[in-house]
């Protein structure tokens, strides 16, 4: 497992360009809330640890993981930020419904990346059960929306 021995949310403030004259954007999926709530707040507060203005943090609700890419790309169009952190938590159940979803979403945020000079950060567990999604969203591997945030902070100096 990737994350066995890593908590996601440690970062060097130190390494990371401050934030303060940056937008974000942060699409929320409201399944598995519990899961992306968490993720929520981890990228936000990392981006407010980082110098953002909580004016400067835009923050988008869609219903579902697939619907992450329509809302990213229609936030890019009517927001001006200068990254967008897609959230959401994609759990695997018994039929293969995970399988669409989650190729679905990692292949429409991809299209957005090249499509339109603004980063699109993809912030979607995809896990196995529900405690996978917890221990990546707070739990014993850390906040993978810190990771997110610290990506998206990063990626939006390289786009300037």
């Amino acid at each position: 497992m990737a994350t066995e021995n890593k908590n996601l949310s440690v970062y060097d403030k130190n390494k990371i360009p401050n934030a303060k004259d940056l937008r974000f954007g942060i699409v929320v999926s409201e399944w598995n809330n519990e899961i992306t709530e968490a993720l929520y707040q981890g990228a936000k507060e990392t981006f407010l640890d980082c110098g953002a203005l909580s004016e400067n943090i835009v923050r988008w609700k869609v219903p579902g993981s697939f619907e992450l890419t329509f809302g990213s790309k229609k936030m890019i169009k009517t927001e001006k930020v200068d990254a967008i952190v897609a959230i959401g938590s994609v759990i695997r159940g018994e039929t293969s419904h995970f399988d669409f979803v989650c190729s679905a979403t990692a292949q429409g945020i991809k299209d957005l990346n090249i499509a339109y000079d603004v980063p699109v950060i993809f912030c979607v567990l995809t896990d196995e059960n529900l405690q996978q999604a917890k221990d990546r969203s707070g739990g014993k591997h850390g906040n993978k929306g810190t990771e997110a945030a610290i990506a998206a902070i990063q990626m939006a100096v390289l786009g300037k």
